[in-house]
């Protein structure tokens, strides 16, 4: 495997990882640790908000080399809910280095890494997110990581979101008192769209369509917007929100992991966020504030 790169800002080509040469043997818990621990030398001095992005960068660029290589797919909850080795080794990689350089902060990953906080913050980690499009041979994927102030569930202050898609190149930063960058150069504050003249994305799985109560909650907002899209990957999607591709972005039950550092783009863009119950499930919305309110107002209804 080739060596972690030091420096988050190199994912401004816009090229993917090179993958002229394969290596060999499987990637093992000893060469991650090594990894880590070399990254942990050039990094030790980094703040907060450098170390993020060139953790979620190392850590993209270690799983798009184990896919070169080739990976054993497995299943967690369904054929569409999957992990592979190379999600283990990219959120093993995250937490060994900031167990190690922020070990007062507490860790949660989506894979299983777990710290208690001593300092009030969490680090919330996605090693791949996207997984389903990883597998299938997709580049809509990314690796994605959020700091927060408490309980990461519901956190009383989202500090920021650091997300790195690699087929692209590109580095998505920001959070609600930090504008929200691509690869350091500043997004710009969302236009305030109305739904009729946006799209919407997110997703809504086969088994709540089934159940017409969460069907018709979901239509009670999808029919307002001009286009819908369902990519496979939140943090992506919500970078799409921040950057103005798409104007709103909601989905029911969304995980920590799943949420947090997108949801932190897209403040740090100007945009706004809500959580709102309906048919039995808690939905959770990004975007700009008159489609956010929209969304929110057709769902509350529902709800009624």
């Amino acid at each position: 495997m080739e060596s972690m790169a030091s420096d988050p800002q190199n994912t401004s080509t816009g090229t993917s990882p090179d993958s002229s040469s394969k290596p060999e043997s499987p990637v093992t818990d000893e060469m991650v640790s090594t990894l880590a621990k070399t990254f942990m030398v050039a990094h030790v001095d980094d703040s907060d908000e450098h170390l993020a992005q060139a953790l979620v960068y190392n850590a993209a660029r270690m799983a798009w080399r184990m896919r070169e290589i080739g990976l054993t797919t497995e299943m967690k909850t369904s054929v569409s809910d999957v992990v592979t080795a190379a999600d283990r080794a990219a959120e093993k990689f995250i937490s060994e280095v900031l167990r190690g350089i922020r070990p007062e902060d507490g860790l949660l990953g989506e894979e299983g890494a777990s710290a208690e906080s001593e300092s009030g913050r969490t680090w919330v980690i996605d090693p791949v997110d996207g997984t389903y499009n990883f597998t299938t041979g997709s580049d809509y994927w990314c690796s994605a990581l959020a700091l927060v102030e408490g309980d990461p569930d519901d956190p009383d202050t989202v500090i920021f979101g650091a997300v790195h898609r690699p087929a692209m190149g590109y580095t998505w930063f920001g959070g609600p008192d930090i504008p929200t960058t691509r690869d350091g150069d500043a997004v710009g504050d969302l236009e305030d769209v109305t739904p009729d003249s946006t799209c919407l994305g997110g997703y809504l799985h086969p088994t709540d369509i089934a159940k017409p109560e969460r069907q018709a909650a979901w239509a009670s907002v999808a029919t307002q917007f001009a286009t819908v899209r369902m990519l496979g990957s939140a943090s992506i999607d919500l970078a799409g929100v921040a950057t103005g591709n798409l104007g709103c972005w909601m989905q029911r039950s969304v995980a920590s992991w799943d949420w947090l550092p997108g949801r932190a783009l897209v403040e740090g863009a100007g945009g706004t966020t809500a959580r709102v119950q309906a048919a039995g499930v808690e939905w959770f919305i990004a975007g700009a504030d008159s489609s956010v309110q929209e969304a929110a107002r057709a769902l509350r209804e529902q709800g009624e």
